[in-house]
């Protein structure tokens, strides 16, 4: 049974555009949360990837972080490029340019 929280994260992957990327961070600050962990966790066990975009979740540098849906990271690396993200050595080309910001709604 998933948490209240987990379900929060999950509401917010499905806020992410197709074509854009966010971070556990921005996830975090958007429910007000600190725990940036629990997030990547939540992130994690979403029991509906990739329709609950959670490959659309990099690192706040923008390198491809772990991606626990079927596949592994060659799946998201996959589902990006499909979405018109480039993917450079691991890291998101244009990372600033695809970054979806939460208060951007």
């Amino acid at each position: 049974m998933p948490t209240l929280f987990q379900q929060a994260v999950w509401r917010a992957l499905m806020k992410i555009p197709k074509g854009s990327v966010t971070t556990y961070g921005a996830i975090t600050k958007y429910l007000g949360s600190t725990a940036v962990r629990a997030v990547g966790t939540a992130v994690g066990k979403n029991p509906d990837a990739p329709e609950e975009t959670c490959h659309r979740v990099v690192l706040s540098n923008g390198n491809i972080g772990n991606y626990s849906g079927k596949g592994g990271v060659d799946t998201q690396l996959e589902l990006l490029r499909d979405e018109g993200a480039q993917v450079e050595n691991g890291k998101i080309k244009a990372f600033n340019e695809k970054m979806y910001h939460f208060n951007d709604e």
